[in-house]
């Protein structure tokens, strides 16, 4: 395992770690909200490692990264694709494969936006948001998430206490193991609530960068998540022409978690069918 510091869009530094054989094909794997890059534990301690480039990082704000207090470091679309393009360039990572779970679909859009397709060789995106306004809470971003949120923002600790362990134990179908549970608190818990409510005041639209991406996309989503509505996977697939659906039954928010094997197994297929295209 490599670690790699890394300065992002507005010069905020980022925590990158790398695994795997660097001459093999690239997965770069975007977190999501108040999460950090040990949600990938079981990706990169899989053997997905003896076969390809791994990189998980923490988002800005998040976990060992950088946590700047104003909020225009979150607020705005171009810091974010700046993180992305500059661990891209930083690492050498070339045609990696976007991997984003629930906020990380915004984060991937956002490079898009700026950056384009041509650097990257497709999308996995994981119980993903692609959409965020008023208009979305209840019709695809769910209780599991709005529930919490108050508390979860508060700049109160047992608010944020309560808020947070509600919104972990509301990510998976079934409960955790208790180790898993414990540890995927403390991720949690280390983010800011000014961060984490910095986050959901954006307003998103990425249609428009589904409907002209032209690389294969792989749509992983659970059918039982409460946090990210399997509606948000449907729109996905509605609006993005080349998307392709893995849809898993009894299963929450995290389906890299909740069904390791058959996320692995199925991401390794996606990388390698890309590269018997290229």
């Amino acid at each position: 395992m490599k670690i790699h510091s890394v300065i992002g869009g507005n010069g905020v530094r980022l925590h990158v770690r790398e695994w795997g054989k660097a001459d093999a094909p690239a997965i770069l794997f975007i977190h999501g909200w108040s999460q950090n890059h040990i949600c990938w534990r079981k990706q990169y301690e899989s053997e997905l490692a003896n076969a390809f480039n791994l990189v998980a990082f923490d988002l800005r704000g998040h976990g060992m990264s950088e946590a700047p207090e104003a909020r225009e470091h979150y607020t705005q679309s171009q810091p974010w694709a700046d993180d992305i393009a500059a661990i891209v360039e930083q690492l050498g990572l070339t045609h990696p494969v976007l991997v984003g779970w629930s906020y990380g679909g915004f984060v991937i859009c956002d490079y898009i936006r700026a950056y384009g397709q041509d650097a990257i060789a497709g999308i996995n995106f994981v119980g993903a948001a692609v959409t965020l306004d008023r208009a979305a809470f209840g019709v695809l971003i769910g209780p599991g998430f709005l529930d919490p949120l108050p508390g979860a923002t508060a700049d109160d600790l047992p608010s944020n206490i309560q808020a947070i362990r509600a919104f972990v134990h509301g990510c998976t179908a079934r409960p955790l193991p208790r180790d898993e549970y414990e540890i995927a608190l403390s991720w949690n818990m280390v983010v800011p609530p000014k961060v984490r409510a910095a986050l959901v005041t954006r307003v998103i639209d990425s249609d428009d960068v589904l409907r002209s991406f032209e690389r294969p996309v792989l749509m992983t989503q659970g059918l039982s998540d409460k946090v990210i509505l399997p509606a948000m996977g449907h729109h996905i697939l509605k609006t993005c022409r080349t998307g392709n659906a893995s849809w898993y039954p009894e299963t929450g928010h995290a389906p890299f978690l909740e069904d390791t094997p058959r996320f692995n197994r199925e991401l390794a297929d996606f990388v390698r069918g890309l590269c018997r295209k290229s």
